[in-house]
């Protein structure tokens, strides 16, 4: 007759713990089920919210340009060089572009975003030449009309902020394996764009009755803090949905407001009158 070997004490609470770590397997599955469906609804929300905002680009573009561009177009009194018409087209192309390119992230079509980049890298480039050489021909149009220095000072307000944009775009460039970095950048490039469209609203409410030629390097100031505000906004949408703001919004828009803030400086100095004038003379 075959002896029996005791049971240990423990094998009972061995068989007893069993179903616990079951119970907490089905714990971490579902604890990572929820999570993964919790990050899914907040990139759906970002997409969208980067939507909304690419829309408001679009209205603030046409918009502000309304009563300086579009409205003197409609009506045949807009007189300009055919390179502010090409410049015009350029960046409103630009700002649609944009818009379509964050409707393909938002609709899920990353592939065709993607496929779209190259276009996207050739429309900037082109898209920034035309800036420096519209800004060239206004400071040679001032020139001839007596505004030369006045001009040269102004254009500081666009030619300052130029390597600025270039350095985000090319920063955004590299980050393309990295949406979330990338996306930023593109959204801080899309502000610094707004600057201008929202200086020309300020200035038709606010420029004193028969004001004549470029107005004081100060007056884009405000402009360019207001359009400032669409960062504040993306900081605010990050804090909320991330815990902090994002720090390409931190250190971006801080590059922006000392490029907006240093120009009025910069743009009295002997220095920048000679850069100024050294861009002139490409022109012939």
């Amino acid at each position: 007759m075959q002896s029996r070997v005791p049971m240990s004490a423990n094998a009972g609470t061995m068989r007893q713990k069993t179903p616990h770590s079951g119970e907490r397997a089905v714990e971490a599955r579902s604890t990572l089920q929820s999570m993964v469906a919790s990050n899914s609804v907040l990139r759906s929300s970002e997409r969208h919210f980067y939507l909304w905002m690419a829309g408001l680009f679009v209205l603030l573009a046409f918009g502000g340009f309304t009563p300086t561009y579009w409205a003197p177009v409609a009506s045949g009194t807009f007189h300009g060089p055919p390179i502010l018409h090409i410049h015009g087209a350029l960046l409103f192309s630009w700002t649609l572009f944009y818009f379509m390119q964050t409707t393909w992230i938002a609709s899920g079509h990353t592939p065709t975003h993607r496929a779209w980049g190259l276009a996207g890298i050739a429309l900037f480039s082109v898209m920034m030449c035309s800036i420096l050489v519209a800004q060239i021909t206004v400071m040679r149009l001032g020139d001839a009309h007596g505004y030369g220095d006045a001009a040269r000072r102004f254009a500081a307000v666009a030619l300052c902020g130029f390597p600025v944009l270039i350095g985000f775009f090319s920063l955004a460039i590299a980050n393309v394996r990295r949406p979330e970095t990338h996306k930023r950048l593109m959204y801080l490039i899309m502000v610094g764009f707004m600057h201008p469209a929202i200086a020309r609203v300020v200035l038709t409410l606010f420029a004193p009755p028969g004001a004549q030629g470029p107005p004081p390097v100060f007056v884009a100031v405000p402009p360019g803090l207001i359009a400032d505000l669409l960062i504040v906004v993306a900081m605010v949408y990050d804090w909320r949905t991330r815990g902090r703001p994002h720090h390409v919004y931190v250190y971006g828009g801080l590059t922006l407001l000392a490029d907006q803030l240093l120009t009025v400086p910069v743009s009295a100095t002997q220095t920048w009158m000679s850069i100024a004038r050294f861009l002139e003379g490409l022109a012939g």
